[in-house]
Parts: C-alpha cells; structure tokens; sequence
C-alpha cells in the first residue's frame, strides 16, 4: 500500500475538469467514510455497493475517476473496470481490495486501473494514488506492514468472510480451531 509521501510527483485535482469520482464498494462504513472525505477534497462522489450498480454508473455516465473493490456481493470488479475503461479512457481507476495477490494486481491493470491498493486505506492515500502523474514510481514504503500485521489481518478478514464462524474459518485456513482461538483472542500486532 503506497502513502501520499511515496508518490514522487503528484497532479492536482484542479487539472482536472471531471472530478467526479465513483466509489464501488459493500464495505458501507469504508464506503461512507471515504465518500465524505474526498467529497472534503473536491471530489464529486457517487457511492455504489454492487456491480450491477457500478455497471450502470460506467454505462450512463461514466466517472473522471474510480476506487473500485475487487470482490463485491454480486461479483467482480474487474468487470466495472472494464466497462468504464471501454467508456472513458481516460478515467484514472485505483483497485480496492482486502486480498492483495500478484495475479489480481495484474489483472486489475490489464482492465484498465492505474493502481492496486489493499485495505485498510485512508483518503490521503487514495487522493494519492488517484492523482499520482502518470510516469511517477512509488518509492519502496518506509514503514511497510510487519509480516505478523498481514497474516493479523488476513486471518480476520477471512474470519468477517466466514460470518464469525471459527470453525469454518480453522477449516479455510487449514489450522487448528484452537491455534485460530488464540490468535483471534490477541490483540493486533504493529
């Protein structure tokens, strides 16, 4: 996950003249807290939960920019991406997910966005990404999560996804329902 101080040279959102910006997400906090946030940054927001709702947004009036969720209730993101980069090429899309692999950023990019970001994000770092200029490298992060924060908060995930059920979540991820207990039970490392 890249910072707002990892971008090297970064555009303005006053060198736009479309600011709207689509957010695609179920998350409905995450969905809500960084809508009023960018809208505090002069981003014209739309919110959706679903992709047939991204779809139709991309479809009838598609966003200058777009933060779009890999995984949704109804389906992919990808497929959102896809329509909108079909639509407007040149709108700047930034992918949202909770899973954060190699073949997913890859893909996400082949359709068309100009970024991948794994959650939890912040509105500077979306801001961030969404105006990063287009030949700007991310610099390496001074202060990456520790490997023990990234299986935290893998494990938990899986666990939301699992409705809270330990045992279904031990079976997922092949440990003991114990093992998974006790971790659940600790507090988050740094």
């Amino acid at each position: 996950m890249r910072s707002q101080k990892e971008y090297a040279e970064q555009l303005n959102l006053s060198d736009f003249t479309d600011k709207s910006l689509l957010i695609l997400d179920d998350d409905d906090p995450l969905r809500g807290r960084l809508a009023r946030a960018m809208e505090k940054k002069g981003f014209v927001v739309k919110e959706a939960k679903t992709v047939s709702q991204g779809l139709q947004i991309a479809k009838n009036n598609p966003p200058g920019f777009a933060l779009i969720d890999l995984r949704l209730e109804d389906g992919s993101g990808l497929d959102v991406i896809k329509e909108i980069s079909a639509k407007k090429k040149d709108c700047r899309i930034v992918m949202l997910t909770g899973y954060g692999n190699l073949p997913t950023a890859v893909a996400a990019v082949k359709s068309g966005a100009i970024d991948y970001m794994a959650k939890p994000v912040d509105a500077d770092d979306v801001e961030a990404a969404l105006l990063a200029a287009p030949e700007s490298k991310a610099k390496p992060p001074e202060n990456p999560m520790s490997a023990d924060r990234v299986k935290w908060e893998h494990i938990h995930r899986v666990f939301e996804l699992c409705n809270r059920n330990v045992s279904e979540t031990a079976r997922r991820l092949k440990m003991h329902r114990r093992t998974l207990q006790r971790i659940l039970s600790k507090r988050s490392p740094r």
